[in-house]
């Protein structure tokens, strides 16, 4: 059986547990990660010598990095459900997976970081702010993109959904923040928010 280490909180092993639930994929989790500690063992590091979690083991193939688990087990399970094998829309498929990597994550992180990981008489009011004005700027970007279609990359639900969800979806409209009116975006959250299997892997409240 596929095996998952990571913490049910961390937002990148939400991606794993929402692509192996869409995809009826079972697997067996061990914590890992913050107070568990597990990722700090040299056993762990011997599989990931990054020390972060999701990893995945596979009857013996091990892999980390979130998205690309996500595609490996979507082409091993299913490909056509959330990873068209079509050569222009896998690129572009693949072209918001790197975006929610390189410009949407790296937008919300700092604030995500300052609201839920410090205590508010240390919190950076600032760096909060410029978070919350750059990540406005990312979603903004998803909004014009959604204005074309129901989803990320077109018509039908792929792990690009799933990539930009936690950030995009979830997480900017549970922050306690000012949020710009992005109606395409919205429309697209409320859209996620009927799926079962992010009501149940991701909605779980930010930690």
């Amino acid at each position: 059986m596929l095996k998952l280490w990571g913490r049910v909180n961390s937002s990148n092993v939400k991606k794993v547990r929402w692509t192996c639930a869409e995809l009826d994929i079972p697997y067996e989790r061990i914590d890992a990660g913050l107070h568990f500690g597990v990722n700090n063992t040299p056993e762990f590091k011997a599989m990931n010598p990054l020390a972060m979690i999701p990893v995945i083991d596979d009857d013996g193939f091990v892999l980390w990095e979130s998205n690309a688990i996500m595609r490996y087990l979507a082409t091993k399970h299913g490909a056509e459900k959330l990873y068209p094998s079509e050569i222009k829309h896998r690129a572009d498929v693949e072209r918001w997976l790197d975006w929610s990597l390189g410009t949407l994550s790296p937008s919300i992180t700092p604030m995500f970081l300052g609201l839920y990981r410090t205590p508010e008489p240390q919190r950076d009011k600032a760096a909060i702010e410029a978070s919350r004005l750059k990540t406005a700027d990312a979603v903004r970007i998803l909004d014009a993109e959604l204005a074309k279609h129901p989803y990320v990359s077109g018509d039908s639900f792929t792990v690009a959904d799933i990539a930009c969800g936690i950030f995009a979806g979830y997480r900017w409209f549970n922050f306690p923040i000012e949020r710009p009116d992005f109606p395409n975006v919205k429309a697209w959250y409320d859209r996620l928010a009927q799926r079962p299997a992010f009501k149940e892997h991701v909605m779980i409240g930010i930690t």
